[in-house]
């Protein structure tokens, strides 16, 4: 028995054998939550009280609970990043929709350099007409 400094009982946390908490893994995979007699029946062929097994489950859906909540941020997370960036790639698509189009012999010149300077890298443009004197390529 552990006291305090003021002379009162000290509370011990009970240490579980590995073959302890081996068994309460298990049991947990199977069922998260233990009816009464069964909680009787695990804590009586672990030589544990049934309070022990009772808060060990407690403690272990907390854990549980905790862990699966994070994996389901991180998949949320991953989700919303993959929207937006097929998101992103549908836009682009949408705009690409112009560049892919036929031309219309009577469009302007102008919507021509648009759609190229669009679509080039660097944003520059292709030259239509070459300048006086020099020969296109």
């Amino acid at each position: 028995i552990l006291l305090d400094k003021d002379g009162k009982r000290k509370h011990t946390r009970p240490t579980f054998s590995g073959q302890q908490i081996f068994a309460l893994e298990k049991t947990f995979e199977q069922t998260k939550y233990l009816a009464g007699p069964e909680r009787a029946r695990l804590a009586y062929s672990l030589g544990m009280t049934e309070s022990q097994v009772k808060v060990w489950f407690q403690n272990r859906r907390s854990k549980w609970r905790k862990k699966h909540a994070a994996e389901m941020a991180t998949a949320k997370k991953k989700q919303d990043s993959e929207t937006e960036r097929l998101k992103g790639a549908s836009e682009n698509e949408e705009e690409d929709d112009d560049y892919n189009k036929p031309l219309d012999p009577n469009s302007d010149d102008e919507k021509i350099t648009q759609l190229l300077k669009k679509h080039k890298p660097g944003g520059g443009g292709l030259l239509l007409h070459p300048p006086e004197g020099e020969a296109s390529v």
